[in-house]
């Protein structure tokens, strides 16, 4: 389990590396060509787009053909269309590419994570869940530090990436295949649409911090660069912003992961919710001091940059085994919605709303958030005592 579990590990860094290198390099590329911001953010939803296209799609293929295989096909999208980015450089050329992507990211993420939220214990599971958060977010720190490489070469950047991205790729075949837990009930649409309704009902409140951390971490990938550029910072200095935030997240994503297990995941998104939109509202007061900035952004990263790993542990506090496939699947819907609003949104605010802070609007969201988790009362073990049974009948 643990050799697995460490490959696993290795590919989601890799593609969070990915992500972290393309939103803010083709937004600089972008912008830097005169590209409007709210274009530019639409060609960022691309990925986004790519994911809820093969949402549908993912939960019957991956019980058909198990874990492996889905992450072998992501996984070659992923290689294939980083390397044909410098072939051609226009806007419908690249946002396809986009597309794609996101179809091999979601196959990718989809099976990593499902696989790891079925094998792990449940007194282990935030810990096994938040190291896969980190492993994400250092993937993600380390993407922005790549984009100085585009005053190189444009095509650098993608070039490196595609390699990290086949090295780790040959990993998945080491593994033997598995399948996720079997259920009673048929792989039609109208059982599979039956599944993630029951997954919605019960686990809506675990599924809406993905949506929020994706809104967040897409704007400050996707929409932030511009507005930097705007406000007067370069790209070295964007580089550094976006890493110190990233590098939050890594510092505290496996104590909060740990600390959840203890005592509860409601309480502790609850706090860094309530701590994450204070940060970016006094980021919005301080925006134009670059020390100042880190450190907000810094101590940002460590109280919201677990929120997607702590939504994924409270989702698989609250269902059943037989039901992880299709939360993990709403998970990653939330969080490709939240993304695809992310950049487009930011775009269409700074290139309209000049007179509003970038950090009001990640805030507001926050907010959002904190309300509806603060509003779920529900105790995990009675949602399990119900959907026992509710499985029994199945």
């Amino acid at each position: 389990m643990n050799f697995r579990f460490w490959i696993l590990i290795g590919i989601v860094a890799i593609s969070g590396f990915n992500q972290g290198l393309l939103l803010p390099l083709i937004a600089i590329i972008f912008e830097n060509d005169g590209v409007p911001s709210s274009v530019n953010g639409l060609n960022a939803a691309a990925l986004y787009i790519g994911i809820l296209f093969i949402t549908p799609f993912m939960e019957p293929q991956l019980r058909k053909y198990g874990y492996k295989p889905i992450i072998i096909f992501g996984g070659l999208l992923i290689i294939i269309s980083l390397m044909l980015f410098p072939l051609w450089k226009t806007f419908w050329f690249w946002f396809v590419l986009r597309f794609i992507i996101g179809i091999g990211d979601h196959a990718l993420h989809f099976s990593t994570q499902t696989w790891i939220t079925t094998t792990s214990e449940a007194n282990k599971r935030g810990r096994n869940i938040s190291i896969y958060g980190l492993s994400f977010g250092i993937g993600l720190a380390a993407g922005p530090l790549m984009t100085p490489l585009v005053q190189i070469s444009e095509a650098l950047p993608f070039m490196l990436s595609s390699l990290l991205c086949f090295i780790t790729w040959m990993l998945i075949f080491i593994l033997r295949n598995e399948y996720p837990e079997k259920t009673n009930d048929s792989d039609s649409f109208r059982e599979m649409m039956n599944r993630f309704s029951k997954a919605w009902k019960y686990g809506w409140v675990a599924i809406l911090p993905p949506l929020g951390y994706g809104f967040l971490e897409a704007s400050l990938n996707g929409s932030f660069p511009v507005y930097g550029l705007r406000i007067g910072f370069n790209i070295e200095n964007i580089s550094l912003l976006l890493f110190a935030f990233a590098l939050g997240a890594i510092v505290l994503q496996l104590p909060l992961g740990m600390i959840s297990d203890k005592l509860g995941r409601r309480s502790v998104l609850i706090t860094i919710l309530f701590l994450g939109m204070i940060s970016f509202l006094i980021a919005s007061l301080l925006e134009h001091s670059l020390l100042a900035l880190t450190i907000c952004l810094f101590i940002a990263g460590m109280v919201v940059g677990s929120t997607f790993s702590l939504g994924i542990s409270y989702m698989t506090d609250l269902l059943p085994k037989n039901l992880l496939p299709a939360g993990n699947l709403l998970c990653g819907v939330a969080y490709s919605v939240g993304s695809l609003a992310g950049p487009y949104f930011g775009g269409i605010i700074i290139q309209y709303f000049k007179s509003i802070s970038f950090f009001h609007i990640v805030a507001f969201v926050l907010f959002l958030l904190l309300i509806a988790v603060a509003s779920f009362r529900q105790d995990p073990a009675i949602s399990q005592t119900i959907y026992k049974k509710s499985v029994d009948t199945l």
